[in-house]
């Protein structure tokens, strides 16, 4: 298989030499481009078209908030994993809103981050499990009513109990592969159930089915 197509943006000179180090010890990764502010970095993607985006939050110009709304106008089809050092529930939404794919902070380790990559390529969504959980618990707070004992019985989009099952997992904030753990199903087959998912749900990303599962009160946390 082809490599996939990097490109990082990091304001912070020595952060971004040591990320790119890190990324070229894999041999599945390959870094076309790197960035060190928002605006350029938006030309420069979508000149470059990668495949997936690193991209720290806190830029000079544009923050990586509106680095992602831009990217995801002119070039939706790019995935964009956030690196950031903030770990607040807010940013998060505000992330994901965008357009994000996956939210991680700086401090995981190399390989939480090829982990990361790989899942979102995936067609998964990346919280770590404590941000996840809080992530939810506020868009719950905000915009979703609790799941009633009647409501849960609702199936209003004909999903499988399996798939229901992966939904409801997924709302935990598990990964793909942590949901083939916890089910016994292999990684591809967790995904083909995503997309079945999707598909009848009329979504197109794990944070949609679970934002829309929370506001019809059939999941809960």
């Amino acid at each position: 298989m082809d490599p996939t197509r990097i490109f990082v943006v990091e304001d912070q000179p020595q952060l971004l030499k040591n990320l790119l180090k890190v990324l070229s010890t894999f041999e599945e990764l390959q870094v076309i481009g790197s960035s060190q502010e928002g605006e350029a970095a938006v030309e420069d993607i979508v000149r470059l078209r990668p495949q997936l985006v690193l991209l720290d939050l806190e830029l000079p110009g544009i923050n990586g908030i509106q680095v992602t709304q831009r990217v995801k106008r002119r070039a939706p089809e790019v995935e964009i994993l956030i690196l950031t050092s903030f770990d607040d529930e807010q940013k998060v939404y505000e992330a994901i809103q965008a357009g994000a794919s996956g939210y991680l902070v700086k401090r995981v380790g190399p390989e939480k981050i090829r982990s990361g990559i790989q899942e979102v390529m995936e067609g998964g969504t990346v919280l770590e499990p404590l941000i996840a959980r809080r992530f939810w618990n506020y868009f719950q707070s905000v915009k979703a009513q609790p799941a009633s004992p009647e409501k849960k019985e609702n199936n209003p989009w004909s999903l499988s109990p399996t798939e229901f099952d992966v939904l409801r997992y997924v709302a935990k904030g598990l990964s793909n592969a942590e949901v083939g753990q916890v089910m016994t199903l292999e990684r591809r087959t967790v995904r083909t159930h995503l997309s079945h998912i999707y598909r009848k749900m009329g979504v197109n990303s794990h944070v949609e089915a679970v934002v829309l599962a929370l506001r019809e009160g059939v999941v809960d946390l």
